[in-house]
């Protein structure tokens, strides 16, 4: 439990509203500190519960983070309540040299995933995912490479879950329907 409050006061890329789990917070840190140190480029997470009304800009939200937010910066908000997610940044070339789609893609496809994960979940492995490339993206326009991220964005995990299911429809429909057929053929 003190270690978990000692990485909330500690916390220098994560600004979190209760919606990123701790252990998925150590990674955030982790990866942002390697790259403020390899590029001196800040990536910030904003993950809030807080509603941002259509019409208002996301920088005007950020506003009340201002005080926090060192530059130069990139950050993904995330407002679920908003049903919003966006990448910000302090410098308009910063923010032109990453591709703001891929890394978005990241956060939406989990997070908006119909499966049986909780929610908690979703957040984690979406935002974390979607943190990890963003950073690779500023550290490979600055030409360098970070090692804490994650390396294919879990697209091995993918694959193993898409073999799963084909070898479990084969088996499915051998149980039900080419079985059946095979025994009744021995009578």
């Amino acid at each position: 439990m003190l270690s978990f409050l000692f990485n909330l006061l500690n916390a220098n890329f994560l600004f979190n509203d209760h919606l990123v789990s701790p252990k998925a917070a150590d990674y955030i840190e982790k990866m942002g500190n390697e790259l403020s140190s390899k590029t001196a480029v800040n990536a910030y997470l904003i993950t809030t519960n807080d509603k941002i009304e259509r019409g208002v800009s996301v920088y005007d939200y950020l506003k009340r983070y201002k005080e926090s937010l060192s530059e130069p910066f990139v950050g993904i908000v995330f407002a679920p309540n908003s049903k919003r997610i966006h990448i910000v940044a302090s410098d308009k070339k910063l923010l032109e040299s990453i591709d703001k789609g891929k890394v978005l893609d990241y956060a939406i496809k989990v997070i908006a995933s119909k499966d049986s994960n909780s929610l908690q979940s979703k957040y984690d492995v979406g935002l974390v995912q979607a943190y990890s490339e963003l950073a690779d993206e500023i550290a490979n326009a600055k030409g360098k490479e970070l090692k804490s991220t994650i390396k294919d964005g879990g697209g091995w995990v993918l694959k193993i879950i898409n073999t799963l299911i084909i070898v479990g429809s084969l088996i499915v429909i051998w149980i039900y329907f080419i079985a059946p057929i095979f025994r009744r053929g021995k009578r």
